[in-house]
């Protein structure tokens, strides 16, 4: 295959992502066109398609044509699985990637860059972003911090092939760069549980702190923070965002069976007539606030491979260091009522059904009406206003 026109490889994403409202500002057009994508993404990978295709493998050598395709659509490209230890084309846990475009100026619009900020990035991961930040201030202004060398490396070499030098850190992201700063801007491309209070410390009275807040429970959400003049940052959740998490904010993602193994017949059974197909999908709002009052746990579905309908919603305590707590509800089509079996200290699913049953209580209040505050004693999610706090 002969090397498809860039331009129009580049065109044709920025159309895509204009359509789909993800690309609204002209400088974000230009610095598209300016940073190629496909000096970011490696020959062999596993592409993530935003949409209803499937996740599939691709490979330049085999099929170049599917492989251009995939840089230059809206697909998370995978670049690295269990922290380099596996194949990134073979299964196990996303560790590092390409995000996919839509996202990226999701975020890249949300940091509302002006010329001269200055700019730190958390994971540099392909280096894909951290060019487009360059190009849109100045690669001194853009600090980048990576905590794998590896990776880092690698960014390095794809920056230099398209004449971008950020400042690139390898280090714990967690504790920020307060070497390059104070920053006008945090932008943060790995997930978070809690937003470490370095990031508020590095960021001037004013600057925009953007990361995706992700709670063991549920879906990430895009967080947009101002920092506040007596040492707090705070903001809303303007989008759905899911990241790769920050490697120490990772929760467990251990099989159900290292959770469950051996104590099932210790479990307490009851029953509910909350059908737990309603909890677990309701809203991304809902989560937000199971996520706040029910902390540390998360949770899963898994549907029964016979074709019943059956499947079991699961909550999972995160927490290593001690006994930990689970609960199963299982739904069955057709029935009033749902085993409920709860092990451990905390009744898992009575927490979850407490905290849904009071967003309910509430008016159901959609994500756009939440917010929230983060301060040198912690964070806390808050409705409607700051002094509404609920977790």
């Amino acid at each position: 295959m002969t090397r498809p026109n860039i331009g129009e490889q580049i065109n044709g994403l920025c159309d895509l992502l204009a359509e789909q409202g993800d690309l609204l500002d002209p400088a974000w057009r230009a610095a598209l066109n300016a940073v190629p994508r496909h000096l970011f993404a490696p020959i062999r990978a596993w592409a993530m398609p935003d949409s209803d295709e499937p996740d599939h493998l691709i490979d330049r050598a085999v099929s170049p044509a599917a492989w251009w395709d995939a840089v230059y659509s809206d697909t998370a490209i995978i670049t690295q699985i269990d922290d380099g230890r596996s194949d990134p084309t073979h299964a196990g846990t996303y560790t590092s990637s390409c995000s996919a475009p839509g996202t990226v100026m999701n975020f890249l619009h949300a940091l509302a860059l002006r010329d001269d900020d200055r700019v730190l990035e958390i994971g540099t991961g392909t280096g894909w972003t951290a060019a487009l930040l360059s190009h849109r201030v100045g690669a001194d202004q853009v600090t980048s911090i990576e905590i794998d060398a590896q990776v880092s490396e690698q960014a390095a070499a794809n920056l230099a092939a398209t004449g971008y030098a950020p400042h690139l850190i390898v280090g714990n992201g967690a504790a920020g760069w307060p070497e390059a700063g104070p920053y006008d801007r945090v932008h943060a491309a790995c997930g978070v549980t809690s937003v470490p209070y370095a990031w508020v410390e590095q960021t001037r009275p004013g600057g925009v702190i953007v990361c995706p807040w992700t709670p063991a429970y549920g879906n990430g959400q895009l967080a947009r923070l101002t920092v506040t003049g007596d040492g707090r940052a705070i903001g809303t959740f303007p989008h759905f965002a899911n990241y790769m998490m920050l490697r120490s904010q990772r929760v467990s993602h251990d099989p159900i069976r290292a959770f469950v193994g051996g104590t099932e017949e210790q479990a307490v059974r009851t029953e509910t007539s909350l059908d737990p197909r309603t909890v677990a999908w309701d809203s991304y709002a809902a989560d937000l606030v199971i996520g706040a009052l029910v902390p540390g746990v998360s949770k899963r579905m898994c549907a029964a491979e016979d074709g019943s309908g059956e499947w079991t919603f699961w909550l999972l305590e995160a927490i290593t260091d001690r006994d930990r707590s689970w609960a199963s509800v299982d739904y069955e089509p057709g029935v009033p009522r749902y085993l409920v079996e709860q092990y451990g200290p905390r009744r898992l699913w009575d927490e979850v059904e407490n905290a849904y049953l009071r967003w309910v209580s509430w008016g159901r209040p959609a994500r756009d009406r939440f917010g929230l505050t983060v301060a040198p004693d912690g964070e806390r999610l808050w409705l409607d206003d700051p002094t509404r706090v609920i977790g």
